[in-house]
């Protein structure tokens, strides 16, 4: 079973227009309890986030700092410093990702992009929903029980070209062990490959043996 981002997606967002003025920013943030928002343009593109480090500049900045690092940091963040407007503030462009994505793409957009939410748009570049760390780590809540049944029904048909009879899958705590006789060591590289890439899955323990 595929789980995508439109499986885990939020559809309820607090999104602003570039022309949101910085006190209504700081207002939504601590009223809606939530670290950050997309930024849209009057067709509900995404074009930029703001979040709350974004807007925490101002006060960084406009504190004394003496350490030649901190007055170094504050002159790069300086133009943040002086944004009035989410437009002046944001970070563009934003990194987004489609609704039907696998989840594990997502998981990979942010940690390559050092992200905690990604926003949903669909082909148009409007605004759907947003997917955050939590989201993602939601597949793991998948019953061991469903995952095994989807390596018995689903992954050892297709990886073996014969009948897997003779092949036992235990799964605990989403720790995938597949253990039994096979032909060759390339039939077990195969499968442990496709486990890996069932949802839910922590970890695959090969106990295969071969002739």
């Amino acid at each position: 079973m595929s789980v995508t981002v439109r499986d885990v997606m939020t559809t309820r967002v607090v999104a602003v227009r570039k022309d949101a003025s910085f006190k209504e920013m700081a207002a939504m943030l601590r009223t809606s309890r939530i670290s950050a928002f997309p930024v849209v343009d009057d067709a509900g593109r995404v074009i930029g986030v703001v979040s709350e480090a974004d807007l925490l500049v101002k006060e960084a900045v406009q504190a004394d700092g003496t350490s030649v690092l901190a007055a170094l940091r504050h002159f790069r963040e300086e133009d943040k410093a002086a944004a009035t407007t989410a437009g002046e503030l944001m970070t563009g462009p934003a990194v987004t990702i489609g609704p039907d994505a696998a989840v594990a793409e997502a998981a990979r957009r942010m940690y390559d992009h050092r992200v905690k939410r990604l926003p949903v748009v669909n082909e148009a570049g409007q605004l759907l929903g947003i997917i955050s760390r939590v989201d993602v780590l939601s597949v793991f809540d998948r019953p061991d029980e469903q995952i095994r049944r989807e390596v018995i029904q689903q992954v050892l048909p297709d990886v073996l070209a014969e009948d897997p009879h003779g092949i036992d899958v235990t799964v605990r705590d989403g720790i995938v062990t597949v253990t039994g006789r096979l032909r060759g060591d390339h039939q077990g590289r195969a499968i442990a490959e496709a486990v890996r890439h069932v949802q839910g899955v922590v970890a695959v323990r090969d106990r295969l043996s071969y002739p």
